[in-house]
């Protein structure tokens, strides 16, 4: 019967654990438990959450519309949202990118994340509880401090990426200062991005296309080669 399910429709199979009993103590899986279950499977098999964190003006609204559009060209189904702090005074900025073959809601929850892109130490920090236990961090190595950091009522967290570290798979790099080798500091969350398509599923000519759509025609180059800078690493 279930052959002839899948000449119409996609079908996946989940063998609920249990078969009424458990293993330990004999009782009974309830119907939530065999419903968390397939849930689970269902949730792993449609979609691919990612969060981009930053500070207001580091980019992150573009890069989380490239890797929408990115998604988009691959005939994926794709929820956008953004969450804005206080931007324009260097507020927290997060973008939530879902994408898979039907996708019902664009906010991820915690602990659901599979790749979190983050443009600074502390707004990874801030948000690293999204992440699910076997996801990735790519984390720039730079440091922004926010307005109570600035008028001395609080202090900037130290060792941050070796907290990180501790409880997640982290890939760090100086994008900033790579940046600013290749003579355009701007194109930093390029890098940022090129290091993270290491672990997404997208062929190269794909995040050219859609980088060359994105960004002012003058800028293509370097900005692809900042993403080849990152994606190099």
């Amino acid at each position: 019967m279930i052959d002839e399910i899948r000449e119409y429709y996609r079908v996946i199979v989940v063998s609920s654990r249990g078969q009424g009993k458990s293993e330990m103590g004999h009782m009974p899986f309830s119907l939530s438990q065999k419903a968390a279950d397939v849930l689970a499977v269902i949730h792993e098999e449609a979609e691919d959450p990612v969060m981009i964190v930053g500070v207001g003006g580091q980019g992150t609204l573009l890069t989380s519309r490239i890797l929408g559009g990115l998604a988009m060209d691959a005939g994926y189904d794709v929820k956008l949202a953004e969450v804005h702090g206080m931007a324009q005074r260097g507020g927290s900025v997060v973008t939530f990118v879902r994408y898979g073959d039907q996708v019902a809601e664009p906010i991820v929850e915690e602990g659901l994340a599979d790749v979190i892109i983050a443009f600074e130490r502390l707004e990874a920090l801030r948000y690293a509880h999204f992440l699910k236990p076997d996801g990735v961090m790519i984390l720039n190595d730079w440091r922004i401090d926010p307005m109570p950091v600035v008028i001395g009522a609080a202090q900037y967290p130290e060792h941050i990426i070796e907290t990180l570290e501790q409880t997640h798979k982290v890939y760090t790099i100086n994008a900033t200062e790579e940046a600013k080798k290749l003579g355009n500091p701007r194109v930093f969350n390029m890098i940022v991005l090129g290091m993270a398509s290491r672990h997404m599923d997208f062929s190269r000519d794909q995040w050219y296309q859609v980088i060359e759509k994105a960004v002012p025609p003058k800028t293509i180059e370097i900005n692809k080669k900042a993403f080849e800078t990152g994606a190099a690493q």
